[in-house]
């Protein structure tokens, strides 16, 4: 029987996510990534890339958490580990404050700092980084990433797989659509439509998202 939680993707971002859920106390047992070369990443060892999913499953491991960086994939191998059978388990560090009444999904990054208040939302596989403040009725949607010390107001909408750079802001109220950038230090002061890449101060669209 396979203990432990399995872990998608190798880099940067599974190293922290590998420590949120050990300070958590639960126990990481294994890595598979897209560069399958035999290694070890703080200790997991690499044991294949996502093809040995379905033989981890076989070995009696149940917990799984999709720690890549990329959005679309995040969503697109959370399905795939969904339809054999894992369930998708939450890295949430134990410095994160969360209020009693906001709704969590199900394999939600929440690193160390993150601040989350009364009544918002955060969907499926989204990523809160280090250091975020999501304030009240904040409805984030799946798959989505709202980067380092990035701080929504209260009653803020971000569409699935939009991601927030480093340091974004959105004033309270606005949407920010589906598969959306906001660059690095953007404000959001209006509603931006879905699949845009915007920044600057006030955020300005620059383009659209291939």
């Amino acid at each position: 029987m396979g203990a432990g939680v399995v872990i998608i993707g190798g880099g940067g971002h599974a190293k922290v996510v590998i420590e949120s859920l050990r300070a958590c106390g639960k126990t990481v047992a294994v890595i598979v990534d897209a560069d399958a070369t035999p290694r070890q990443v703080l200790g997991v060892p690499v044991v294949g890339d996502d093809a040995a999913l379905a033989d981890l499953k076989g070995q009696g491991f149940t917990e799984l958490f999709v720690a890549l960086g990329s959005n679309r994939l995040r969503q697109k191998l959370g399905a795939k580990a969904r339809e054999l059978g894992f369930t998708l388990v939450n890295a949430i560090h134990p410095s994160a404050v969360i209020s009693p009444s906001a709704r969590i999904g199900e394999g939600v990054a929440i690193m160390a700092g993150v601040v989350i208040n009364a009544d918002s939302r955060i969907g499926d596989l989204a990523i809160i980084n280090t250091g975020a403040v999501v304030d009240h009725d904040c409805d984030l949607g799946a798959a989505c990433h709202v980067g380092p010390a990035s701080a929504l107001a209260g009653g803020v909408t971000v569409g699935e797989r939009a991601f927030l750079g480093v340091g974004a802001r959105a004033i309270p109220g606005v949407r920010i659509g589906a598969d959306t950038i906001l660059g690095a230090g953007g404000v959001v002061v209006r509603d931006l439509p879905d699949a845009v890449v915007a920044i600057g101060v006030p955020a300005q669209i620059k383009g659209e998202r291939s």
